[in-house]
Formats: C-alpha cells, structure tokens, sequence
C-alpha cells in the first residue's frame, strides 16, 4: 500500500491524473485492501458476528476502506495535498506551548493564542513578511489575507 501511495504521489506531482489513471489507481488500492482482508480476517464470534476488537492491521484496513475517497482525493483535487504534514504543524506549536508552560491559564487565553497563531501561520503560508505584518497591525493597518474559497 505504501508503494501505491507514494508512487501516486509521484505521478500527480507529474501533472493530474487522467480518469482512467485514476480508475486504475483505485482498482490498485481495493486489491491490496482485499489482499489485506485475506492476511488479517475479521474476527468472529460463534455466532457469526465480529468481535468488538479486531487487531490493529484489520482496524487500518477496515478505515482505509471506509475512507477510500478520502485517502485517495489527492489524485483528483489539485488542491489537496499528499500528507497532512501542514496540518499537524500547525497544531505543533500551542501543543508544544503546553508542555512547556503546563496549560493555558484561560479558555480565553488559549483561544488568543490560536487566534493570533494561526492568522500568522495564514500569512507565512502566503509568504508574507511576519516582522512587516506585526508591524503594521500595531500600527492599526492590519493586513488582510487572501481568503482561497
């Protein structure tokens, strides 16, 4: 699965993908899934129903197949990248703010720090200079961000 994965990645990073790639990339990814089911079956009762708790290989294969479109999107949204690596920066930091101090005094306090953490993080996505934008909003001329919808 990995291989299909990251050798997808590769070809998109090529151009986007045509319907009938996409198509076979998706056949590719249900046959591996099913090779998958086949290596690590679902348990069963006796009575013919599954156990509430399956191994963590049937439990991965179980989500990659509900969540097949999903997994798959970066082939056919440009916009939608390969990994969540952004995302889970961007939720770095207060997490590591955290650590270091115990906890957020206040609700209010941690909403701040998100507010104010992720309108720069906005800005630097946007190559936008921080020193220059901190600037300008403590000179009351606070810059706007492109908003991409």
């Amino acid at each position: 699965m990995i291989d299909l994965l990251v050798a997808a990645n590769r070809g998109v990073a090529n151009g986007p993908f045509t319907k009938d790639r996409i198509a076979q990339m998706s056949a590719d990814y249900t046959a591996i899934l099913t090779k998958g089911d086949a290596i690590h079956p679902v348990k069963k009762r006796k009575d013919g129903t599954a156990h509430r708790r399956q191994s963590y290989p049937t439990n991965l294969l179980r989500r990659l197949r509900e969540h097949t479109g999903d997994v798959l999107r970066f082939l056919s949204d440009q916009e939608v990248p390969f990994t969540n690596n952004l995302t889970e920066q961007a939720v770095r930091m207060p997490k590591v703010k955290q650590k270091i101090s115990g906890c957020f005094r206040t609700f209010d306090g941690a909403a701040a720090f998100c507010t104010i953490r992720s309108y720069l993080e906005t800005l630097r996505k946007q190559r936008i200079d921080l020193l220059q934008a901190l600037v300008q909003s403590f000179r009351g001329e606070t810059p706007d961000p492109a908003m991409g919808y």
